[in-house]
């Protein structure tokens, strides 16, 4: 999987207002059967989006054409349970780049990290006040600014710093996995093993 550059982004966003979302109601376990990253944005949240006959939920978020964008904005407590990396593939499959909660778990925030998935966590009272904000527009903008790590309500101009991991955030910067940096600084690692 190439890894596209993130510096800044503007879009909408998808309002999931609910809490405590594990990752077995991101990608159910039934569909763990690939290795390759592509495909699973089709069973994100699966049993919340579809009813048991295969047909779409109409009060789903993703499934009212009101929402889109490559936002997905979270209840506190997101990618809680099993520490699988699918959960990141489906939700950047399924065309998000940015997940906004007041709190991630750990394992989950790393493996979005790691495959291009910027997650944003922020306070709950502004997370309040984006879910306001959507609310009262379904086509506001929001603006993350990786390299200055805010995110804004573009209509509002209220604005909240993130926290990220300096690694991950050149690896973000550049559009690297572990192994492109490595490979980016090989001329660093030459000159350390000539003078060991």
């Amino acid at each position: 999987m190439v890894i596209p550059k993130f510096e800044k982004l503007v879009s909408s966003a998808v309002p999931l207002k609910v809490e405590n979302v594990d990752t077995d109601q991101i990608i159910p376990a039934r569909f763990l059967k690939a290795v390759a990253r592509e495909g699973f944005g089709d069973n994100l949240f699966r049993d919340w989006r579809y009813d048991g006959q295969g047909s779409p939920v109409a009060l789903f978020p993703m499934n009212d054409k009101r929402y889109n964008g490559q936002i997905l904005v979270a209840g506190k407590n997101f990618g809680s349970g099993s520490s699988r990396e699918h959960a990141a593939w489906a939700i950047y499959d399924g065309g998000f780049n940015v997940v906004v909660s007041s709190f991630f778990a750990d394992i989950f925030k790393n493996n979005a990290l790691n495959n291009g998935l910027l997650p944003v966590q922020v306070s709950e009272t502004f997370l309040e006040k984006i879910f306001e904000a959507i609310e009262a527009d379904p086509a506001t903008q929001f603006e993350i600014d990786l390299e200055n790590q805010n995110l804004t309500i573009v209509s509002s101009g209220e604005k909240t710093n993130f926290d990220i991991d300096a690694y991950k955030k050149q690896c973000l910067l550049n559009g690297y996995d572990d192994v492109d940096y490595l490979v980016s600084i090989r001329g660093e690692i030459e000159k350390f093993e000539q003078v060991r």
